[in-house]
């Protein structure tokens, strides 16, 4: 305060400050009115006295609150509340004075454009009233009866904080509730119980806690642990300050550590406006002004303390403009990974990397012989005081270096498929590649370049060329499109037997490739190649289905390609046959050509693979027997000078010359088996007629030949079921003792015997069901019909007028015309 007469005895008591506005309330019970211009608060302050006045001989001011909607002040002087002008400190005379109030607050929340309410507590009568406080009046709303006296008092709305000499409770004045937060041992003066936030209040807790409590009851924020003897406390967010005698302590509310002290004489209270924190001593007031939040956070992290800056940086959103908080949160982010990143805390580095949506261009650039292919790439990332020299690193102290290659590779290969990694998806790529193929991981260098990637080739190409990645350099092509060249390449490796041990299916890739590929012109020139070098493995070419179930070359382009191919020509024929299920006589008849050329050949070769030949054989007798496309004559006519007996039967069958297909069976071929097989096979879906005459022809061909006639006895006795026992007995030699065929004789007997016993049964039921209907009938026509004029036909709805008329079995008449168009009777 400003020297002058008196001004020794000066001693400031409250204060209460509104924009430039300071009003002082002193122990004499004078109140000063003062302005302070600069409320920067990095210089001199510049304060101006406008006015004071004097509330009476003594006393000192107890309480100042300004309400600036009413142009008002409130003043506590001599246990009352006196409401001067906020300007001219002139009393309101409409505005009579509140007696008996030890202490009072204004509820902000619920501040109106022409009323606020005003809480005051009488500590004589312990009881609290609500005032509504307007320009020229104000009105007693509400009366709350109090447990105890009022030592503190603050407010949120309609929610009371009420600290007494040994507890703090919260009460709703409006639903009438009230709830007991804790107890305290607290001397008068240690009392403290403010509004620090949103719904929020700061208490002086037990054990020397600062405990944040929210209108309900709950806590948002965990506890600060302040020295013992602190008188107030004020919240300036992120930060509360607990004022001692002698300290100012100031501590982060987010990690709850102390960050400041400052020293002040003989202070006794805080004042906390949106700007500063006002300290107020016997005869000075101090203004604490927070350094700016973004100074703060960048002084965190230069000193790289960066998970305090982190910590503060989320707090923060809410208090900065969006495109600053922004801007802010992206470097801070990233250079704080950047000293993660040198302190070789890789994982927390990477995480901030991708949080920050730092340019992967930034730590490629950190990387000795790591190319940047942006030409226009400059390096923005802020310096930090830990950074090393990664060159220096890989050429001392290699195992660390290999960590932060690791690093590299864990980073890009994380941010490749994202929108930070199509920011440069060239540079990205083409790190990895050198990465990879430098450090010799070829499994992941091949799964970089098999899939799609933008590896710069002029670069790429010759780098796999010096290591002899041949096999990867194929790859690179396919990938960029380059699939002719992909292709030659992996010719190449197979022709000079070059291939690496990983990749020894090299020709079996070229097929794939070739099989994928829609481009005919490319398949064209290496098809011959892979025929000639595996006609099964080459096949694959021809029957890929692309999407859309689309081939790239037709059957008969197909076929033509595959003339000078037998094996490829079968594989494909029944690629045809089996999976597309082509009916056209040409493949048919094609594939059993070639079967039987292929059988033929291994034959006169003397081919020693009997399980391919009979393998071939069952393919061809199968064919033959299902299929019914093929041209039987023409294949019968290939197939005669042969001996391939038994599809000779087979196609003798299916012409009906069942006799003498059996006869090649059985003469020709000398397979009874086979001959039996026949017979079944033939007669699978014909009647039992057919089925006797087949095993009739064929005991005949055994009969003829008296070398066949164990042969027909055990025909007879396995088959009886598939004889007409009276053909039988017609053909045998008279020769033949009884003996021989008793067991044929029991067989048929039991057999017949048991058709006859059926056919009865069977007849049997058809009568009971003849007689059944003819009960009904019965029943139906021994009953009296009534016909008058209103009877109608059923079926034309006319009226019968005869006395002739059907009756169904239902009971609808219906005329005898009608009859054919109705549903029976």
């Amino acid at each position: 305060m400003p020297s002058g007469k008196g001004r020794d005895k000066f001693s400031i008591q409250c204060l209460e400050c509104f924009g430039k506005n300071l009003y002082i309330g002193t122990k004499e019970g004078v109140i000063e009115y003062l302005t302070v211009n600069n409320t920067s608060g990095k210089e001199s302050l510049s304060v101006r006295e406008v006015g004071k006045r004097q509330m009476g001989r003594s006393g000192a001011i107890g309480q100042l609150t300004a309400i600036p909607v009413l142009n008002h002040l409130l003043v506590l002087w001599d246990g009352s509340v006196t409401v001067l002008n906020m300007f001219s400190l002139e009393l309101i005379p409409a505005l009579k004075k509140i007696q008996n109030v030890s202490l009072f607050y204004v509820s902000e929340s619920a501040v109106q454009t022409d009323s606020v309410e005003l809480i005051a507590a009488s500590t004589k009568r312990k009881t609290v009233s609500v005032y509504k406080v307007y320009v020229d009046r104000w009105e007693c709303v509400r009366q709350v009866a109090l447990p105890q006296e009022p030592v503190v008092l603050a407010a949120h709305g309609t929610c009371l904080c009420v600290a007494t000499c040994d507890r703090y409770f919260l009460h709703d004045y409006q639903s009438q509730t009230s709830l007991d937060l804790f107890p305290h041992n607290l001397g008068k003066q240690n009392i403290i119980a403010n509004k620090c936030g949103k719904e929020e209040f700061i208490l002086n807790g037990p054990g020397c806690l600062g405990m944040f409590v929210m209108k309900n009851g709950t806590s948002q924020h965990p506890p600060v642990q302040w020295p013992d003897g602190v008188v107030d406390a004020a919240v300036h967010f992120p930060y509360v300050l607990a004022l001692q005698n002698q300290t100012v302590h100031i501590y982060s509310i987010l990690d709850q550590q102390l960050k400041q002290t400052v020293s002040l004489q003989s202070a006794k209270s805080l004042v906390s406006t949106e700007e500063s924190v006002y300290v107020v001593a016997d005869k000075e007031i101090h203004r604490l002004s927070p350094v700016p939040l973004e100074d703060q956070i960048h002084e965190l992290v230069k000193s790289q303390r960066v998970d305090e800056a982190l910590a503060l940086l989320d707090r923060l959103q809410d208090l900065l403009p969006k495109d600053s908080y922004k801007d802010l949160q992206k470097n801070v982010i990233c250079t704080s990974g950047l000293i993660k990143f040198y302190r070789e805390a890789f994982v927390e580095a990477k995480e901030l990397f991708i949080k920050g949506e730092l340019d992967p261009r930034e730590i490629i650039s950190l990387y000795p012989a790591m190319p940047v292919m942006s030409e226009d790439f400059t390096p923005q990332t802020t310096a930090v005081s830990n950074a090393k020299d990664l060159w220096t690193i890989s050429r001392d102290d290699w195992p660390t270096f290999q960590q932060y290659l690791s690093f590299l590779d864990d980073f890009l290969s994380e941010v490749r498929p994202t929108g930070q990694g199509q920011m440069c998806p060239q540079d990205i790529d083409s790190a990895l590649f050198k990465l990879y193929l430098e450090q010799g991981e070829y499994e992941k260098l091949d799964q970089l370049v098999s899939s799609q990637n933008n590896c710069n080739l002029q670069t790429c190409v010759p780098d796999l060329e010096e290591h002899k990645r041949f096999f990867t350099l194929g790859l690179l092509y396919q990938s960029q499109g380059q699939h002719f060249n992909a292709i030659q390449t992996w010719v190449k490796i197979v022709e000079e037997q070059s291939e690496d041990p990983l990749h020894i299916n090299v020709f079996k890739h070229i097929v794939n490739t070739l099989a994928n590929l829609e481009h005919k012109p490319i398949i064209w020139k290496f098809v011959d190649w892979v025929l000639q070098r595996d006609q099964e493995a080459g096949i694959l070419i021809f029957t890929k289905t692309h999407t859309n179930s689309h081939v790239t070359f037709a059957p008969e382009e197909a076929l033509t390609i595959l003339t000078n191919y037998p094996v490829a020509m079968i594989l494909y024929l029944e690629y045809l046959i089996n999976e597309l299920q082509s009916k056209e006589e040409k493949h048919h008849t094609m594939l059993i050509t070639s079967y039987v050329k292929q059988i033929l050949q291994s034959i006169e070769d003397d081919y020693n693979n009997e399980s391919s030949k009979e393998e071939m054989r069952h393919k061809l007798q199968q064919l033959l027997w299902q299929s019914s496309f093929y041209n039987a004559d023409c294949i019968y006519d290939q197939i005669t000078p042969s001996l391939l007996h038994v599809e000779r039967a087979i196609l003798l069958g299916k012409s009906g010359k069942h006799k003498k297909a059996l006869q090649i069976l059985v003469h020709e071929e000398k397979d009874q088996q086979a001959a039996e097989n026949y017979c079944w096979r033939t007669s699978a879906g014909r009647d039992r007629k057919f089925t006797q005459e087949m095993f009739l022809n064929l005991l005949q061909i055994y009969l003829a030949s008296s070398h066949h006639v164990t042969t027909a006895v055990d025909l007879l006795n396995k088959n009886a079921a598939s004889f007409d026992l009276v053909s039988v007995l017609r053909v045998l030699p008279d020769s033949w003792s009884l003996q021989l065929v008793l067991r044929f004789l029991c067989e048929s007997l039991r057999g017949t015997v048991h058709d006859k016993r059926m056919r009865g049964l069977e007849m049997s039921l058809a009568k009971v069901e003849t007689l059944r209907h003819k009960h009904v009938w019965m029943e139906a026509t021994l009953k009296k019909i009534k016909v008058d004029r209103g009877c109608v036909c059923h079926s034309c709805q006319k009226r019968l007028t005869g006395p002739e008329f059907l009756r169904r079995p239902s009971g609808e008449l219906t005329h005898i015309s009608c009859h054919g168009g109705g549903s029976g009777h």
